[in-house]
């Protein structure tokens, strides 16, 4: 019988070398393919664009879209996560900071649209590796349901409907978006 080689874990930058390197996240060294769908992609296409202009208009700091890679996960160098859409506060950044290829500074604000196609453990992972690189305010929006699942770095959590309102709290202020705007 013969043995299986053993699986080849690869660095966040070789992400860059490998053909479609943009649909992936890294996952303890493991390619994992990001795939959202189209009303996915969509609301999270609106939203990044809604809260780029904002941040920009006010000065706060960058805001990035779902090809962002970060590498900002405490003992884990081998862990690349792309949230839908992202925000770093100026302060946090360093003057005319633009990455070549990922973010090593922790985001402030992560968006992660479910799709049809996502599992609950994941998604869950997802929130455990932002907690631990002590991201601030995290929204998770559900287009099935229309509600938006808020987390917090103090370990709060609030589900807001479709009838109400979310903010960018302390984390990017006086940020505003209906949920409903979200499902247009």
């Amino acid at each position: 019988m013969t043995a299986m080689p053993p699986f080849l874990l690869i660095e966040p930058e070789d992400l860059l070398n490998m053909p479609d390197g943009e649909n992936y996240e890294l996952i303890n060294g493991i390619p994992t393919e990001k795939a959202m769908s189209v009303d996915s992609e969509i609301i999270a296409f609106d939203l990044g664009t809604v809260l780029n202009l904002f941040v920009k208009q006010h000065d706060l700091g960058r805001a990035f879209g779902s090809n962002t890679g970060y590498v900002c996960f405490p003992n884990r160098p081998r862990q690349l996560r792309k949230p839908d859409v992202s925000f770093i506060a100026k302060e946090r950044l360093p003057q005319d900071y633009r990455p070549k290829a990922t973010i090593t500074v922790a985001p402030d604000f992560v968006v992660e649209v479910i799709s049809p196609n996502d599992v609950y453990g994941e998604v869950e992972a997802k929130l455990t590796d932002y907690h631990s690189a002590k991201v601030k305010l995290i929204w998770i929006i559900c287009p099935e349901s229309k509600t938006v699942l808020i987390r917090r770095l103090d370990d709060s959590a609030q589900v807001v409907r479709e009838s109400g309102t979310l903010t960018g709290e302390d984390v990017i202020p006086g940020f505003e978006v209906k949920v409903a705007d979200l499902f247009i």
